[in-house]
This record gives structure tokens, sequence and C-alpha cells, in this order.
């Protein structure tokens, strides 16, 4: 197996304010999203899919708790200005603000909002992870 990542799917209670969330946020679904069905993002070399939370549980063969599942997503930025404007936008589009922009032990500065299914995002500048010219980080 290659190390890479390719999808990640976020299973969601209401599909329609799921898509209307990350819509406010300014993201676009991808031709290939099925009306009422799945959403598809194209983020840039990787796909962030949203579809049913219990249709995802039985495809993935595991019993949904109804909990947090041990993973919060990331999006890097080039400065802090932009996080804090992130976290502004995302609770106006509906999300919980988990945690607000602040500097970090680790030398960066980062918040937390939770989406409307409660999935943790956190919005981060890394001095030691530059992004290149496509916004990804690079760990060398």
């Amino acid at each position: 197996m290659e190390q890479r990542l390719t999808l990640v799917t976020l299973g969601v209670a209401d599909l329609d304010r799921a898509v209307a969330f990350y819509r406010a946020l300014g993201w676009r679904e991808h031709r290939s999203s099925v009306a009422g069905e799945v959403a598809f993002f194209d983020t840039g070399g990787q796909v962030l899919a949203l579809w049913g939370r219990a249709e995802l549980a039985a495809d993935s063969g595991v019993v949904d708790g109804g909990g947090w599942g041990g993973v919060t997503l990331a999006h890097n930025v080039a400065d802090t200005a932009e996080v804090d404007a992130i976290l502004a936008s995302a609770e106006a589009a509906g999300a919980r603000l988990a945690r607000l922009g602040a500097e970090t032990p680790w030398g960066g500065y980062s918040g937390v909002f939770v989406d409307p299914d409660g999935h943790p995002w956190e919005i981060a500048v890394n001095p030691g992870w530059p992004l290149d010219e496509q916004g990804r980080p690079d760990l060398d």
C-alpha cells in the first residue's frame, strides 16, 4: 500500500444540512456528487465526501455508537488572520467554536470549529510545515 490518503468520508445525520454548511464555507461540490445521496468535494489531490452516517457505518462494517470517532481534520493556512477569518466564517455557517485561535505550545497558531455533525476541524498555521503553491504542507 502506498503512503497516501485519497478520500476522507464524513458520516452525517442530514446530508442536505451538511452540504449547505460546507457550501456556506465556500466549498463547491464536485460534479460526481449525487443529490440526496452523497456529496464529494475536491480538496486538491484528495477528496472529502459527505454520506449518511448509517450508510457509512454499514458500508464500513462498524457499529455506530453515535460519538466522536477519534478523528480531527485539519486545514493549514499561511497566517494567523486567515485562521481567525475561517473560524468566524465557520461559526457564521453554523459551526460551534471549540477553541478560539491562539498561540500553540509548538510555535504555531490554531483554533478548532466543530461542524453540525460533530466533526472537529483544526485551522492552523504551522511554521514547521510551510505551504507549497497549492497550499499543501511541505514536510521536508
